[in-house]
Order: structure tokens, then sequence, then C-alpha cells
């Protein structure tokens, strides 16, 4: 059996992964290390949830250990994500093995108040995790400069090509030396990602452990006939009551909204996940799944990397992707790291041939069973039961606003009496009265 510290890696590293019960590396971890470690320009690509933040993340951590000191704002080793979740994720996976050898990790991303970071930088910074958009708003303010980046590594730069950012990575990596090492994860490596490689990778060494379609062979998947949009709501509901964490994904930030108001008012502790939420209720919603105590977690696309929690037993597909590959990724957040997992699609009538189309193209095999609420086939393939329990109070960001509201409205006094948009009058002041000498002499 290879273990890490076979791969080369330093001994404080490997002692931490071992107190974390983490010895026997991941396949594209044993192909890929070794040659990262010898500042080799490294191509990989792996399916979701095959350990790459340690690939990539190791042996920086390690390249970076005993090479001099980095200074406030200069970080040595950079590594961009699309999404804030996924650079919170590697910042808490690398910090440990960071902190055995010495070195600090960061991270920077939008959605926080841009002072947190401009703090942290005035200490020195050994190894940044940031978003492209917050990494240039720090740079534009002349307190982060890339001179000093010896390796970067890009992770799931193919959605970073699907969410516009390839411009901004560009551009950052033009303000890396140009002798650096640079290190690129992706699921696939066609279009705009190639075009990347070719121009800021010299003779990359390329580990892929599976085409982008293996991601799902270790899961069941499903396409659920619910027929009309009723029906598939009283299906959501038994579903969402299953026991096990659960993540359903949704189209849009509205109908993510919608459907965790839905299953709170019949007292099933949902969260919701998009771009519109502040970073701290992203962060607590994140938390709170990855602890059990939110069972259910309703999502959009651009949340679906970012989301890595290992014991997620079912995926459901609310409302079917829109492309094929936002299935894949969906998928990929049940059945990560070799485990078994649960993949079902809600189909209604006018969906059917939309979702042949799209199995198809991901290359995915899935069964059709017709179900609704009651069908025994639906408990039996996701856990559905009935529930009814006390509806639940918005989650802590939604309160904080109602209070807030409330507050307001209590100071504003007769308040509730205004028409919408007119502005809450203020109490008049009493005219301030003139000596009388002085209005005579006027």
């Amino acid at each position: 059996m290879t273990t890490f510290a076979d791969l080369g890696l330093p001994v404080p590293i490997t002692q931490v992964l071992t107190k974390q019960g983490i010895i026997e590396p991941f396949p594209i971890q044993a192909a890929a290390i070794p040659d990262a470690l010898v500042g080799r320009d490294v191509l990989g690509r792996g399916p979701t949830g095959s350990g790459k933040t340690f690939t990539f993340g190791l042996p920086m951590l390690a390249r970076l250990t005993g090479r001099g000191l980095s200074r406030p704002g200069h970080p040595r080793g950079l590594i961009l994500t699309p999404t804030r979740e996924l650079a919170s994720q590697i910042r808490e996976r690398l910090e440990d093995p960071a902190a055995a050898v010495g070195l600090r990790v960061i991270e920077v991303v939008g959605g926080v108040n841009i002072n947190h970071h401009l703090r942290a930088l005035t200490q020195s910074v050994d190894l940044l995790v940031a978003t492209p958009g917050r990494a240039q708003d720090l740079i534009n303010q002349k307190k982060l400069h890339l001179d000093e980046v010896c390796i970067t590594a890009l992770d799931e730069a193919d959605q970073m090509a699907d969410m516009g950012f390839l411009p901004q990575v560009r551009k950052l990596l033009d303000l890396t030396p140009r002798d650096g090492q640079r290190l690129l994860f992706s699921a696939t490596l066609d279009g705009e990602v190639n075009k990347l490689v070719e121009r800021y990778l010299t003779n990359p060494r390329t580990h892929s452990t599976a085409p982008a379609q293996a991601a799902v062979d270790t899961m069941t998947h499903k396409r659920l006939l619910v027929g009309t949009r009723e029906s598939k709501n009283e299906v959501v509901a038994r579903i969402a009551a299953r026991e096990g964490k659960t993540i359903m994904f949704m189209r849009t930030k509205h109908g993510v909204d919608r459907q965790v108001k839905k299953l709170r008012r019949i007292g099933i502790d949902a969260h919701g996940l998009h771009g519109d939420k502040s970073q701290g209720a992203r962060t607590r919603a994140i938390s709170g799944f990855h602890d059990g105590s939110i069972p259910v977690l309703v999502a959009t696309d651009i949340a679906a990397r970012g989301i890595d929690v290992h014991d997620v037993s079912l995926v459901v597909h609310v409302d079917p992707p829109a492309e094929h590959k936002a299935y894949l990724h969906r998928a990929g957040r049940t059945a990560r790291a070799g485990t078994a997992g649960m993949v079902v699609t809600l189909v209604m009538d006018e969906q059917t041939k939309e979702v042949e189309t799209l199995m198809r193209k991901a290359g995915v095999s899935a069964d059709e069973v017709r179900v609704d609420a009651d069908s025994p086939v639906l408990a039996k393939l996701t856990g559905a039961r009935k529930f009814a329990g006390a509806p639940l109070p918005p989650p802590v960001q939604q309160q904080a606003k109602n209070a807030a509201k409330g507050s307001a409205q209590h100071a504003g006094g007769r308040q509730s009496d205004k028409k919408p948009g007119q502005r809450p009058q203020r109490p008049r002041r009493k005219k301030k009265q003139e000596p009388i000498a002085r209005r005579r002499r006027g």
C-alpha cells in the first residue's frame, strides 16, 4: 500500500494526515503529487470527490516550506477557485498541514467585508486562497501583490470558464512570475480551458484518473415521473422528510428561496444556498449541513461544486438542470470518494423529452419510475415519508431582518399606516421662540 509518506511529503504534514486518519492517497493524489513536488506543471482531471484539494495543496505547502519568508501582502502560493464555498473548504483542509510546517493560509472571497481581508494581508501570508474578483479588488487597492508567487493552482477551471471568470484569471496569472509552477485541475479540458493550458502551462504532466462521466459510476440514477406540478410538490415534501442528508437543486435563486419556505412551513429544517446569500448565511448553511443539524440543503447550480460533504446519501434534481455538465456536477455531491449514493430527477410530463436528451448527453442510464407521494417505490428508493411538524421560523439571517423591520416599525410610531413607497414622517420640531424684546425690535 502506498502512503502519503511514500510520496515524498514532509514528515510534519504526513503526521497531521495520520492523526486525521488519512494514510492512503487516492489514485490521482498518488499519481500527481510526486510530479508537483519536483516542480513540474501538472494538468489534472479526476472525478469529483477524488481528493483534488490535497493533490495540489499538499505539494504547494511542501514546496513553500523552508524556502524563505513571505512578506505582508505578497503571498508565495496562490489558489484560485470559482466559489466562496470551495475557497473556504480548501483553506480549512490545508490549515492544519500548513500550521505543521509553520505556514499561514488565508482566504479572500467576495461577499465578505473587504476590511477583514485588508487586515489579514497586513501580516505575512504564505498561501492565499482566492476567488478571482476579490483578488483583483485587493490588487486594485494595492494591498495584494502577486510578484512573489512561485506556485499557482487553478481549481475547477471549467467552472470558472462557465461563470465567465477566465478573463480575470488570465489577468491575475499575468501578474505572477512567468517561470512560476502552475497546477490546473478541471473536470473537462476543452475549449477555453485548453487555451488556458496552452498559454500558461509548460510541458505539463497530465493525470486523469477517469473520464468525466466516471464521476457518476458509483451512483444509482432514477427518473421519477411525477406528472403534474402539484404532485411534484407533494413528492418533494415527502423526500425532504427522509432520514439523512439531502441536497435539492433548483434552477433559480427565487426557486431556492420559495422551496425553503415551503419546507420550513411544514417543519423541515431546510436552508438555501445561492449567490445572493450573504457569506455568513452560506457558511451557517454549509456548517449545519456538515454537522447534521441541517438535514436539507436547497441550492442552485452555482453552489454545486462548493459542497464537499462526504455523507450525502441523496441528491434530488427538483428542477432538471439546463445542461448535462450541470447534471454531473450536481450529482457529484453524493457518492464521494467511492461511496454509494442515489440521484433522482423529478420529471413532469412536459419535461420527459428534455430530460431524456439531458441523460443521453451526460452518459447516464436512469430507469423511469412513475410515482406519487404515497407510492411505496418512492419510499423504497428515497426514504420518503409523511411528516407534519410545527412551522419553523425563517433561518437566522431572515429572523434578524424581521426583528430589525419590527424595531423600525415600532420606532416609527404609526409607520404601518403609511402608503407604500412613502417615507416615514419625522416628528415636527417645535419652533424655538425668540426673546420678546427681539420680536418687538423687529
